[in-house]
């Protein structure tokens, strides 16, 4: 089994997954914030899950490269919630963040890149770009049909639910979390 990890943060879910599937799955977990790169490599490690990989990446709709700022992280504030885009409506993550500013430019790259031949498990959590890695991802969907659990409080919900419709998923909400399955999925029959 593969999982990927897209918004991984420190790797909660990445050290769960791959303590689980020690011997038999790995977790592919990337992370486009380089101090929580550091602490999510670092967890995977510590937590001795050999089957698990780290990325210092962001994932979008296309291959290239993306400024973004970064945040003090000497200063409180929910990292977990940091966007690296600016949109009409940024969460407050307990400082302000100047996108004015914006001076770390890393990686962008699509899943579809990846060239993966396993997919069984792809969870989004990336801060309003869900569409975007939904959109980079279109011919993984199609050829592995994973189950999905993507997060839409900030992203175009309706949109989501389109993208994951044209693929023939059925999708449980929870939440601020939607749970997708493909109807050929035998999980759902």
């Amino acid at each position: 089994m593969v999982a990927l990890d897209c918004g991984a943060n420190i790797g909660v879910h990445t050290i769960e997954w791959a303590n689980l599937m020690t011997g038999w799955g790995e977790v592919i977990a990337f992370e486009a914030q380089e101090k929580i790169f550091y602490a999510l490599a670092g967890n995977i490690i510590l937590n001795n899950c050999l089957n698990a990989s780290a990325k210092h990446l962001a994932l979008g709709s296309s291959n290239g490269k993306i400024t973004i700022p970064e945040p003090d992280y000497l200063k409180p504030a929910s990292f977990g919630s940091f966007e690296l885009k600016k949109r009409a409506n940024n969460e407050f993550i307990g400082q302000a963040i100047d996108y004015t500013h914006a001076n770390k430019e890393i990686d962008l790259i699509t899943l579809d890149s990846l060239n993966l031949v396993r997919v069984d498990l792809l969870k989004i959590d990336v801060e309003g770009m869900e569409e975007e890695v939904l959109n980079g991802a279109l011919k993984l969907i199609s050829t592995h049909k994973p189950i999905i659990f993507i997060e839409i409080i900030k992203s175009n919900k309706q949109n989501l639910i389109s993208l994951l419709d044209s693929f023939d998923y059925k999708y449980i909400h929870l939440g601020m979390n939607i749970l997708a399955i493909n109807q050929d999925d035998d999980c759902i029959r």
